[in-house]
């Protein structure tokens, strides 16, 4: 019994293994199609049955086992092949239905193309009649326009062209007022940043040259002396100067600092006085500074009297003549003002007696026509109209009023003697070392500004004014329009811009003038 169970064992084992195989065998027949996978399914039926047979003889136990497992799979997989079968079926009748819809949409856009091409190709040929009557018509309409008119079709372009270009000229000007406003506005803002920017950065070197004297001590003792206890004596003469007091490592020197060259004169003299005295403390301190206040007083005085002195002119009202020697301690453009005014006086003197006017006045009207300068940073306003206030205060004469104002063009002259004043001041200012511009620079300058606006096409004389500051320009009315002012104007600046190198700006005017003579007989 034994031999024999061992005997039918591996039997047992080949038919479970043939089994097995012929179940891998089934599940990867699945992926073809279901006519072949049919046809193998057969195949492995019989086969399995062949098996089946074998291990039933060998084995029926297991025979029995293995043959109900394989028709449980069998089944399972046919069920899924058919499953799948009709979806796959189902699929592609949907697709079918599909396609069979897209063809049957193509088939009605195509004949809906056809009939559009066809009714465009009509449209196109009615199209082309009604471009040819259009044609006509507007060529019967051109001949009508111009029997009605009296012009050619050339001679009405000509004047449509002009008619537009006056339109677009006075827009044009138009545009250029609003967009010269708008960039005033801005270029006022950003000459405010450019003026504080130039200020920080070349500054310095102007404020030491002008705002500190140094006074030289005997010995560097002396500072402390001058600091004193707990620092009251420099605190007692920085109060009573108004003027810093700067006591550094500067070896035997001491810096007064201060925007008023007047208080810095009288701290430097008062100490100066204080060094030779020895004697330093807050009563002696206050005693000098008043002597020092009335010694720099009677030298302003002793200074506006030896310059009417050196220009020959007497009956200055005595605070006129104080004024005047304030003006030794203001510059401008780095040229004294005192030094100034009496150079100015001397050239007017020289062309008044050229031109037979007035001697003593002209020089009388230069040497004031500054003196708002002595007190200009102490009032508000230019010192064009400071000093002709102060003037009238002092009774001078008309004639010296209108030279002191009209000395820089700001109203029109009224005498000879005021044009004379005006062309010394600006002899004075060009003088080669008095400032940055020499007199051959100004002369030229003049050509050139009345050289190039002469060139302009319109212009009939042009003149250059207040030292080359201002352009004015005669224009011929009937060549040139109310809005070809404003063009001209720009042009003419733009061409002196590229043209030209001068300090500050130049105005540009413009003058259009009409003019009817007749007269009665």
């Amino acid at each position: 019994m034994l031999s024999s169970i061992i005997t039918i064992v591996p039997y047992v084992i080949y038919a479970v293994i043939i089994i097995l195989v012929a179940v891998v065998t089934w599940f990867a027949a699945t992926a073809y199609r279901k006519k072949i996978f049919e046809s193998k399914i057969g195949s492995a039926e019989e086969r399995s049955r062949e098996i089946i047979d074998e291990a039933l003889k060998t084995a029926e136990t297991k025979k029995r086992e293995a043959l109900l497992e394989a028709k449980e799979e069998t089944l399972k997989t046919k069920n899924e092949l058919e499953r799948e079968t009709k979806e796959r079926r189902a699929e592609l009748q949907r697709y079918e239905r599909r396609v069979q819809s897209k063809e049957e949409a193509l088939d009605k856009k195509a004949d809906a193309w056809e009939k559009r091409e066809s009714s465009l190709a009509a449209r196109e040929e009615m199209l082309k009649q009604k471009t040819a009557e259009v044609e006509e018509l507007h060529e019967k309409s051109i001949q009508e326009l111009e029997r009605i008119s009296g012009l050619t079709s050339e001679q009405a372009k000509e004047h449509l062209l002009k008619t537009v270009e006056d339109e677009v000229k006075l827009d044009t000007a138009k545009l250029i007022k609003e967009l010269d406003s708008k960039a005033k506005e801005e270029a006022g803002k950003k000459a405010k940043e450019y003026v504080v920017n130039a200020i920080q950065k070349c500054a310095a070197d102007h404020v030491a040259e002008t705002t500190i004297s140094v006074v030289q001590l005997p010995n560097d003792e002396m500072k402390g002396r001058i600091i004193g206890r707990e620092g009251r004596n420099i605190r007692t003469l920085e109060t009573m100067t108004g003027v810093d007091l700067i006591i550094d490592d500067t070896p035997e020197a001491v810096i007064l600092s201060g925007f008023d060259p007047i208080r810095r004169e009288v701290a430097r003299i008062a100490l100066e006085k204080l060094i030779v005295d020895g004697r330093i403390h807050p009563a002696r301190i206050e005693e000098m500074v008043e002597k020092a206040q009335k010694e720099v007083e009677q030298n302003i005085r002793e200074e506006g009297e030896a310059a009417t002195l050196e220009v020959g002119v007497h009956g200055i009202h005595p605070e006129l003549i104080r004024l005047l020697g304030k003006m030794k301690f203001r510059t401008s453009y780095g040229q004294n003002a005192l030094k100034h005014s009496i150079e100015v006086a001397q050239l007017s003197g020289l062309l008044a007696g050229e031109i037979g006017v007035d001697i003593r006045m002209a020089k009388r009207a230069g040497l004031l026509h500054d003196i708002g300068k002595s007190v200009d940073h102490e009032m508000e306003g230019t010192h064009v109209q400071i000093g002709v206030d102060l003037c009238r205060k002092y009774r001078e004469s008309a004639v010296v009023l209108n030279a002191v104002e009209a000395h820089h063009g700001d109203v029109e002259a009224t005498s000879l003697i005021a044009c004379i004043v005006q062309a010394a001041d600006t002899i004075s200012a060009a003088r080669p070392g008095a400032r940055r511009e020499t007199l051959e620079t100004y002369t030229n300058r003049l050509k050139q500004l009345e050289d190039i606006t002469n060139n302009f096409k319109g212009v009939d004389k042009s003149f250059a004014i207040q030292a080359g500051r201002e352009i004015r320009v005669m224009v011929v009315p009937e060549q040139i329009s109310d809005a070809d002012m404003v063009l001209l104007a720009r042009d003419v600046s733009k061409k002196i811009e590229s043209e030209l190198e001068y300090p500050g700006q130049i105005k540009v005017s413009v003058i259009r003038e009409s003019r009817v003579v007749d007269y009665a007989k």
